[in-house]
């Protein structure tokens, strides 16, 4: 048994100081000077890296002594260490300066992986114990770096580090190739908005063409000539539509005790429901109608000004209601309206900002009453086009929902593989690690974004 619990027996315990050494910061003073510019660093929390904090003047910077950062620096906060800020200087950042309060490290690279240092350091297992060590007033504790040193870690030899870290950064790329590939399809989204909200559902190619429905001006800019103009209050009035805002609450839960409460955080700004976080209330009557149904449509009527207006298509199962801060649009007759269309529709005219020249202004907060969303115009193609854009639409939201279960998948995969990995609950083949007796150039340290992005 080891202080970190059971490990193989090939495996080392030992503290930060045998892996890292302290930098002489004398040897890398900085005199600022009041014409010179600078590059000013700083860490995020929770393991999120060495980030350019800002670029200065000399002039501008009230420190004039600074201390310079070198390639394979590891920089901490004596304040946030406790929170997990600290990382390795990354590539484009070298040269860029902290001050005092960031000490200095270097990784004994003999017996130490830079990529598993920066896996095993993301845990905050490693960070949290430090929070009864810091001294100082409340939010302004310090860590010394005597302190930092004395945490234990688990080593294992220098080709299991490398094999753990090339296991690890494999599941990175791969989460970060569908972030990419949800990233693309969202934008792809968007274009096909705009395509399918002034032209219809037509190929680009055919815009224009010989035999194709010219487009006229409207309210509304460019629509096709024979897509009619028409007043969300004028489906309503010929019970195509209702519309009703949902109802507040003010005694909820956490805990499941209930039914869910969508709020307007439940709906995306890509216009999908999203339940990570939900609260709950006491039920209505079973016919109460405040019930969702569905297919029925919900809108964002109560939020920041730039967020009102937010809508979602609903096809969750259960039993929800909604807060007074949305609205239920729902579909009467859907031999005139398709829903998921309608949805679309009103998410567009959120991205073109009409709503949020609408709403009135509150503490905090901007809104639109019922009247005012009746008054909101819509453009109205036949049924079967209506239904043909929402078919686009939705083949386009299926492909991001299967990206994004996978992007969950593999986050999950990369969560359970960092523990296990490290906690030696899972071992990798005796001839894998074999491969990486040597150094190898296809797990390379994290260079992390210059401009301050960190890795996943």
């Amino acid at each position: 048994m080891t202080p970190l619990g059971p490990l193989p027996a090939h495996w080392q315990v030992v503290r930060l100081e045998e892996v890292f050494s302290p930098v002489n910061k004398k040897g890398r003073e900085e005199h600022i000077q009041d014409a010179q510019s600078y590059r000013l660093l700083t860490v995020r929390l929770y393991a999120k890296g060495v980030v350019l904090r800002s670029k200065q003047t000399g002039a501008r910077i009230g420190t004039k002594v600074l201390y310079k950062t070198k390639a394979g620096d590891f920089v901490f906060s004596k304040i946030d260490a406790r929170n997990g800020a600290w990382g390795f200087v990354p590539e484009g950042l070298v040269g860029g300066l902290v001050s005092g309060d960031f000490p200095i490290l270097q990784l004994r690279r003999s017996i130490a992986d830079q990529s598993f240092m920066e896996f095993l350091l993301s845990r905050p297992v490693l960070w949290e114990p430090l929070r009864n060590l810091a001294v100082g007033t409340t939010n302004r504790r310090r860590l010394q770096v005597s302190q930092i040193l004395l945490v234990f870690i688990p080593l294992p030899p220098l080709p299991e580090q490398r094999a753990i870290a090339h296991v690890l950064h494999t599941v990175q790329r791969a989460q970060e190739a569908t972030e990419r590939v949800i990233a693309a399809l969202k934008e792809l989204k968007k274009s096909l908005m705009r395509h399918l909200f002034t032209y219809g559902p037509v190929p680009i190619s055919a815009v224009g063409a010989t035999g194709r429905s010219p487009l006229r001006e409207t309210e509304l800019g460019p629509l096709p000539a024979h897509w009619q103009v028409v007043r969300l209050g004028c489906l309503v009035e010929d019970n195509i539509l209702l519309v009703r805002n949902g109802f507040a609450q003010g005694e909820h839960n956490e805990t499941g005790k209930g039914v869910p409460h969508l709020r307007p955080f439940n709906v995306t700004d890509d216009g999908n429901i999203d339940l990570s976080q939900i609260k709950y209330v006491a039920p209505p009557p079973d016919d109460d109608s405040h019930w969702i149904r569905p297919g029925d449509v919900i809108f964002n009527n109560t939020n920041s000004e730039e967020l009102v207006g937010k809508t979602a298509f609903f096809s969750e199962k259960g039993r929800f209601v909604l807060s007074n801060h949305m609205t239920i649009v729902r579909v009467l007759k859907p031999n005139i309206v398709d829903a998921y269309w309608l949805a679309r529709t009103l998410h567009h005219l959120w991205y073109l900002g009409l709503f949020r020249g609408l709403c009135r202004r509150h503490v905090n907060q901007a809104s639109i009453s019922l009247e005012r969303l009746k008054g909101v115009e819509l453009p109205l193609p036949p049924l079967p086009e209506q239904r043909a854009i929402a078919d686009i639409l939705q083949a386009v939201d299926r492909r991001i929902a299967a990206e994004e279960k996978r992007r969950a998948a593999l986050q999950t995969l990369f969560r359970t593989l960092l523990h296990d990995l490290m906690t030696a609950r899972r071992r990798l083949p005796a001839d894998f690690i074999a491969a990486f007796a040597s150094e190898r150039a296809d797990a390379p340290p994290h260079t992390g974004d210059p401009d301050g992005a960190s890795p996943p």
